[in-house]
């Protein structure tokens, strides 16, 4: 009887091993082998502008680095918050990431899109591009005085295209107005892309939208550049020279650069071993002599800001963010409702 109560406590010690020995083996696997599968990007604006640009240039870097595929999908609507949010909802095991640009994902809560903020997420930042007035080549405009002299003389008529409610695009004209007491007509399209392919057709006026989804219209001629939201003058490759804004409105300095930064996001939570692979494929990507040359063709600035230094900027841009959009009337929800201070 003492023998078998023996082996029963041996054999107990035995199945308990082995299912210790099952469940580590599970997860070892499921670290030491992510990614074990395609990662899918969501890009949540159509394709063409500076947020999908951005994305898809880093889901190729960062996609050889891991030695997998990363597999962009554009989901556009509701100011980018659909994609955003499908990226939000799902399983936190790092297979589905963010490609945004930091003005649309900080407006989202303001504008009640959703109620999720910057807090929400780990960001990694990768590349700046500023706004412009731009105009059709056969634009009545030629400078950007003659821009905003008719925005004055035409108040709430004169019409600008962008890439959507709480876009980079809109941001830009937002700031622009507040800071002159001008007003405009907005026209928001599904983005960026679709706000300069209306510029170009003459339905809008003007575009305020970004100079990398722009610049080789500047350079063919088939777009007219009035203005660069940056404290310096741009001078594109064909020696096209793009005049600072503060040319005309001196008193902007001190929101300037105006632009968009984008890069890559994660929902908070996810697992250490996916964060540290994803910290550091991005790093590399940055160092990757194919986004170094596709920045430079493109006209991006690379201001590559890992985790925790991205976190302190998407902080401070949100506040800057959503109480410009509170200030002008465009958000109804005040950003003290999401603990945004001013």
């Amino acid at each position: 009887m003492k023998n078998k109560k023996s082996l029963m406590a041996v054999a107990g010690i035995v199945v308990v091993a082995l299912a210790a020995g099952v469940i580590y083996q599970q997860v070892g696997n499921k670290t030491d082998k992510y990614p074990s599968r395609d990662i899918n990007m969501v890009v949540p604006w159509n394709p063409g502008g500076s947020t999908d640009l951005t994305g898809r240039a880093l889901a190729d870097a960062m996609g050889k680095s891991m030695g997998t595929n990363i597999v962009v999908t554009n989901t556009p609507g509701s100011g980018g918050s659909v994609g955003s949010l499908t990226v939000q909802k799902a399983e936190k095991d790092g297979y589905n990431i963010l490609a945004n640009g930091m003005l649309a994902l900080t407006a989202m809560p303001v504008l009640g899109y959703t109620e999720t903020t910057q807090k929400d997420w780990d960001f990694y930042l990768a590349t700046f591009t500023p706004n412009v007035l731009a105009v059709r080549k056969d634009s009545p405009y030629q400078t950007a005085q003659e821009l905003l002299d008719a925005m004055e003389a035409n108040p709430n008529a004169i019409t600008d295209g962008t890439g959507g409610m709480g876009s980079g695009g809109h941001l830009g004209i937002e700031v622009l107005c507040a800071e002159t007491g001008l007003t405009y007509k907005h026209v928001p399209y599904e983005g960026g892309g679709k706000a300069i392919t209306a510029a170009l057709a003459g339905e809008v006026d003007f575009t305020s939208q970004l100079l990398v989804e722009m610049q080789d219209m500047f350079i063919s001629g088939d777009m007219r550049a009035l203005a660069n939201f940056t404290a310096e003058d741009i001078t594109l490759e064909n020696g096209t020279v793009i005049p600072s804004i503060l040319k005309f409105v001196p008193s902007l300095e001190s929101k300037l650069p105006m632009g968009e930064t984008t890069g890559i996001a994660v929902p908070k939570g996810e697992p250490d071993y996916v964060l540290e692979a994803l910290d550091k494929a991005f790093d590399e990507a940055l160092k990757s002599e194919d986004f170094l040359k596709f920045c430079e063709t493109k006209g991006f600035i690379v201001n590559g800001m890992g985790r925790q230094e991205a976190a302190a900027y998407v902080d401070k841009l949100a506040s800057t963010v959503t109480w410009t959009l509170y200030d002008c009337g465009v958000a109804a929800i005040s950003p003290e409702e999401f603990g945004i201070s001013r």
